[in-house]
Parts: structure tokens; sequence; C-alpha cells
């Protein structure tokens, strides 16, 4: 009697792509950490003596040269691949944590390490994890591939905000007079080799496509095909575009009124909740990752400029509204408030850079949507301070609220103009191709 033997091969294929995509998501888990810094300013003892404005002083410098940097480093990730950008800003990133815990209570240790270090690298990791992603994919997905690796960013503070302030009860100490004071420098330590080792490990499986790929098929059952190439515009003639341009306003306005009143909502928030309000900071981050990711995949259906158009009437309503709860409101209604908020600041760091590799290609991406993002760091710069000069110069900030309006309604302007600009190019470039 013999018996036979039945060999089952079961093979499991995974897109390489979206392995690098999840990766680059993960990996802004911990790049986030600029997120997390009204968590770390909470915890830093009077007995440093720093005022409020000294607190706001590295959170400021980082978002500077988180935006400065995205140029320069967008240049490298075109000319040598994302590893090289990603790890740099990785150490970077890490080290600046490191730099601010050995410092002490030294102001400047913290303007240096958090400000410059922490900054640069953020701006270096940022600009190479959404290029690496969507060569990968057809345009058909650059939308949605773009939110789900920016959503990466915007759940940092869901991890990343009760871990830092477990850290900083977990090294808190007391002293000779019997004040508890926070653990902030190990906490800073500790954070910046999180990092180093978050994005040393996931930064190997963050590559460019190998010459040749096929992109994988939108629905299975269609045989896998070559990218298609699109149009490449060097970044000086991308800079006299008038599509550039368009993009660059709506851009300023769209996270100039998201940096503007996210603050004011989540303090409406945590007034509301008490004890709960940490809530405040998870929904209005579950709002913003959500937001790139909805967007994103609604943008690839619809349109950019179309999902734009729509985002910035909605954020018109909504901060409208939260003029009218300056009393307050009840808890769900400024929850509501704070998740669309989220949502639409969101939006724009997920379609913007969607519609920079729409217009001006690939090739340069890092470098292009380096230029665009310009326009989210001056928008961090200006808006805000345009908010405390109306309120310092009027006493309140009514005024801010109906300037913010306005703009936003400009905004969906472009928005319409933008389109019309875009398929007049379109029509051009296709006329060009057939003849």
């Amino acid at each position: 009697m013999s018996s036979k033997s039945t060999q089952v091969t079961i093979t499991i294929s995974f897109y390489r792509g979206w392995l690098v995509a999840f990766s680059a998501a993960g990996m802004g888990l911990v790049l986030g950490i600029l997120y997390v810094w009204s968590v770390v300013k909470g915890g830093i003892p009077a007995s440093w003596g720093w005022s409020n404005a000294d607190m706001a002083l590295p959170y400021s410098l980082m978002t500077v040269f988180f935006a400065i940097t995205m140029i320069p480093a967008g240049r490298l990730q075109d000319r040598f691949g994302p590893r090289i950008a990603i790890l740099l800003g990785g150490f970077l990133a890490g080290l600046g944590c490191i730099i601010c815990g050995l410092s002490g209570s030294s102001l400047v240790g913290y303007i240096i390490g958090f400000g410059a270090f922490t900054g640069s690298g953020v701006g270096m990791g940022y600009s190479a994890t959404t290029p690496a992603s969507i060569k990968w994919f057809s345009a058909e997905r650059t939308g949605l591939v773009t939110g789900i690796v920016v959503a990466g960013f915007g759940l940092a503070p869901v991890v990343l905000a009760p871990l830092t302030s477990w850290l900083l009860g977990l090294f808190q100490s007391t002293d000779a007079a019997g004040t508890v004071e926070k653990g902030v420098p190990m906490t800073m330590i500790v954070l910046g080799v999180i990092t180093w080792v978050v994005v040393g490990g996931l930064s190997l499986f963050v590559r460019n496509p190998p010459e040749g790929h096929l992109i994988e098929p939108l629905r299975p059952g269609l045989a896998a095909r070559p990218r298609r190439k699109g149009a490449e515009v060097h970044w000086r003639t991308m800079l006299r575009s008038p599509q550039f341009w368009l993009l660059f306003v709506m851009y300023f306005i769209g996270a100039g009124a998201g940096l503007m009143f996210i603050s004011v909502a989540s303090d409406l928030g945590k007034h509301a909740l008490g004890s709960l309000a940490f809530l405040a900071v998870v929904v209005l981050a579950i709002g913003s990752s959500s937001g790139r990711v909805v967007a994103g995949l609604a943008s690839d259906r619809i349109g950019r400029q179309w999902t734009l158009l729509i985002e910035f009437v909605v954020q018109a309503v909504v901060v409208g509204v939260l003029y009218l709860m300056k009393g307050g409101s009840s808890v769900p209604v400024i929850l509501v408030i704070v998740f669309l908020l989220g949502f639409d600041y969101g939006t724009n760091v997920a379609v913007f850079p969607a519609a920079c590799k729409d217009y001006f290609g690939i090739r340069s991406f890092g470098l292009n949507y380096g230029l665009l993002f310009v326009a989210f760091g001056a928008a961090g710069l200006v808006m805000p301070w345009l908010n405390g000069l109306i309120k310092d110069r009027t006493g309140s900030s009514d005024l801010a609220y109906v300037i913010v309006i306005a703009m936003l309604g400009a905004a969906a302007v472009l928005s319409v103009v933008s389109h019309l600009v875009g398929r007049k190019r379109t029509a051009a470039v296709a006329e060009t191709v057939t003849e």
C-alpha cells in the first residue's frame, strides 16, 4: 500500500509600491514630531524661567527650517534618490531632539536643536517620502497615494502625544524645594532615539522604482503597463507659469486659514472637555489624516481643483461657525468643528503635491514641490502673526475671521481659474502631440 504526498504551493504577491507608500507613512508618525511641541511645552518647568514667547520660539523656527529645507532636500532627492534624503533627515531630526535633551534648560539649545536641526530633518524626510511613493503608481492613483503618505504625519499626534506625555511623567523629578518637575530633557533624548530607529528601519523599504517597471493595474484582470510619460517642467519654467502662482496663492490661503484657527478650535475643545482635553487633539489629528486620504482619493476622481473648490467653501463655512461659537457651544458641536478644521487642513497637504506632480511632472517633483511648499511656510509665519496683530490693535479677532473668510472665497474663485488654465494647457499639449 503506497501513500502519495501532495505538495501545495501558495503564492502571495504584494505590489512593491504599497510597501513603499506605507513605509513612508510609518516614518511620518515620528517625523511628525513638530505636532507634539505643545505637549513638550506644557512640561517645561517654571524654574527654567522661559516666557510664553520663549516657549513658542523653537516651534516657530522649526516651521521656518522645515519649509526652507524642502527646497534643497527636494533637489537632493531628485538627483540621488529618496533613501539618502530620508536617512539624513531622520538623523538630523533625532539629533535635534537629543541636542535639546543635552542642553538642560538652555533656550538656545532648544532653538538650535528643535528649531534648526529637527526642523531641517523633518523637511528633508518629508520632501523624499511622497515622490518615492507616487513614482510606483499610475497618475490615476496620485492623490490616493499622496494622501496615504502624508496621513502618517497627520496621525503623529495620536501616537506621539500620549507617548510624550507618558515619558514626561516617567522621567519627572522633585527638586530640593519639593517641586515636581517633568522630565523634559530625557523625554527629548528618548524621542530622538525613537526617531533614529523608526526612520532607519523603514528607510530600507523605500526606494525609487527601477527603470522600465510596470505599473500595478487599476482593476484585477488588467495587464500591468509602463508608466505613462507626462510633461516634465524645469523649475525655472514652472516659476514663470501662471498655474504655479495660482497654486501658490491657494496653498497660502488654505494652509493659512487652517494654521490660524486650528489652535482656536483646539483651545475651545480643551476648555469644554476639561480632563478629557486630549480628545480635542485626537479628533483634530484624525480629521487631518482622514482629510488627506479622502481628499486625495476624491481628487483622483473629480479633479484637484474641484476638490479644492469644495474644501475652500466648506472651510469658509466652518470658520464662520467658529466665529459664532466664540461664546462656547456643546461638546459634540465643538468636536465636529475641530474635526472639520483638521479635515480641511489635511486636504491642502494632500491635494497640492498631487496637483504639482500633475502639472509639472515627476522627474523634478522634489524641487518643484519644495518651491510650492514655501507657500505653506509663509502662511505659517504670516497668518498667525496677522491674527495677533489684529487682536493687539482692535482688542478682538473679529476682523481676522472676516479677512480669512474673504480670502477663502477668493481661493474658491482661483480654483476655478486654475482649472480653466490647466484645461487650456492640457488641450495645447494634446494638439502638439497630434501634430
